[in-house]
């Protein structure tokens, strides 16, 4: 059932929010062990939520529609009293003391969390294979990978281990992994959703959202977890739009008025054959559905990966300094010789750190180093300036903007870790939203000619996300009609595989 499907089901008294939670708990310890999507499984707190909410029901109370449906949530966010590491030894063990800000809105909204989801070492990949507690596994096919960084919220919720999932989207990490894992991904306006509570990679690109299997689903957690707080500098003040009211809207097919643009630069080489073929395909039912469709050239966007790629690092080099074993997570003092500062920071990132992080830390820190500055950082934010100036003008002649989400489907485990070029330009199409704070969604368009899915982008403009829900959910009611079931009902049926004890759970 979808979260708004167990949503009615629950307000009409057909089942408890034990007996859901309970569900997806078993779910959990039946696949987890083959998907390995959760580091840590909350299942004493997830069922006392849902006691709770049961509790109030019955006394009558007006509780939020998604009260009782539980959701799991990616593990770079921080959670009061259950284990974050963003998926690094430097963390690991680390049980914050207070909730980041979303956290404190499915609270509210009595949304039992059913765990921490696996992610690639603090949010940095393209496929989960960074994270030091193990690979997350995707569903259509275990050999390969579910997206990144946060593979594990996308897996957990194609597998049907949570009917909802938060994760986060610096260049992508959202969108990515929802269009290999075949769900609905989104990547709220910049500011949309707080920050407040999300361990830091790049603080002008990090962006937390919803993870679902439709997209009114996604609507619905964004209207919980989004809004105004005071506590995040870069929080806009204005309320959400009607995000549920323009999914209910597009769910009947029709986009009379609309106007779709083509980007020229996120439709050319590279992209796998299937992955075109279906995007065309979802362009005609848009064109059938009343749509204008055009194109639109951003002639900038070719240079967003690299300028992503200079811009993230240098950010994350600065949030990631705080790491040093003397005032934050791991501490190790080295045995042969005299433990002063340098040598503990030197002995604690060498062993909290992976690969990945430390090969973005050293290009970031060199980006921002005396006599580099101007010609590397200095210069990509100059770009960055060029890509936001592409946005607006494409705005101008569209009212939402679509590419296909990535150029391939899922790849294989370990095909392309040791080249990491390869790994970055799977983010090619959804890195210049992030640059330029525009909302973005990644709904499943179908199934390429390898029998895994792919995904459909919408971009819209800044404070518009509306527009995404509206087109996002015209595409999938219309996709669904020419299917007659949801793209997930063509996923394997996973095996059942027990719960092995890792480190992180």
């Amino acid at each position: 059932m979808s979260a708004d499907e167990l949503s009615r089901a629950l307000r009409a008294g057909e089942v408890t929010s034990v007996m859901v939670t309970q569900a997806h708990l078993d779910r959990i310890a039946a696949v987890d062990g083959a998907v390995h999507a959760f580091l840590h499984v909350a299942a004493e707190e997830a069922l006392a939520t849902a006691r709770d909410v049961d509790a109030r029901r019955a006394a009558g109370e007006e509780l939020h529609p998604l009260a009782g449906v539980p959701i799991a949530v990616k593990d770079v966010v921080v959670t009061k009293g259950l284990p974050t590491t963003a998926g690094s030894r430097i963390l690991e063990g680390w049980v914050p003391p207070y909730d980041a800000t979303l956290v404190e809105r499915l609270k509210a909204a009595g949304m039992p969390i059913l765990g921490k989801t696996n992610m690639d070492e603090f949010a940095m990949g393209s496929s989960t294979e960074h994270s030091a507690y193990g690979n997350t596994h995707n569903p259509w096919d275990l050999d390969r990978i579910p997206g990144g960084s946060g593979g594990g919220s996308a897996a957990a919720v194609a597998a049907y281990e949570a009917p909802l999932a938060i994760g986060t989207d610096t260049g992508g990490s959202i969108r990515q992994p929802g269009a290999v894992t075949g769900t609905v991904g989104v990547k709220p306006t910049y500011g949309g959703v707080s920050r407040y509570g999300l361990i830091a990679l790049a603080s002008s690109l990090d962006q937390a959202g919803p993870v679902t299997r439709t997209v009114l689903d996604s609507a619905l957690l964004h209207e919980v977890i989004g809004g105004h707080d005071r506590r995040d500098s870069t929080s806009l003040p204005e309320p959400l739009p009607d995000l549920v009211g323009a999914a209910r809207l597009g769910s009947s097919g029709d986009l009379t008025g609309v106007r779709v643009g083509v980007v020229h630069e996120l439709n050319g080489d590279g992209y796998q054959p299937g992955v075109r073929a279906r995007f065309e395909e979802s362009l005609e039912l848009l064109r059938g559905a009343g749509a204008e469709v055009v194109e639109v050239s951003c002639p900038h966007f070719e240079y967003a990966l690299a300028a992503y790629y200079l811009i993230l690092p240098s950010e994350a080099s600065s949030n990631l300094a705080k790491f040093d074993g003397m005032r934050f997570g791991l501490r190790v003092v080295p045995t042969d010789g005299p433990a002063t500062a340098e040598r503990v920071m030197g002995a604690t990132r060498g062993a909290g750190f992976g690969d990945e992080v430390k090969r973005r830390i050293i290009l970031g820190t060199y980006a921002l180093s005396a006599g580099y500055y101007d010609a590397y950082y200095g210069s990509a934010q100059k770009v960055r300036t060029l890509i936001q100036r592409d946005f607006e003008a494409a705005f101008e002649q569209a009212d939402v903007l679509v590419s296909p989400t990535a150029p391939t489907t899922a790849f294989k485990l370990g095909e392309k870790l040791d080249d990491p070029l390869a790994m970055y330009l799977n983010d090619v199409a959804t890195i210049p939203a992030n640059l330029a704070g525009v909302p973005g969604m990644s709904v499943p368009n179908g199934v390429s000619d390898d029998g895994l899915p792919v995904g459909f982008q919408i971009l819209a403009p800044a404070r518009a996300d509306d527009r995404l829900y509206r087109v996002g959910a015209a595409l999938e009611a219309l996709l669904e009609r020419g299917w007659g079931a949801p793209l997930l009902s063509r996923a394997p049926e996973l095996p059942t595989a027990p719960l092995t004890e890792g480190t992180a759970r």
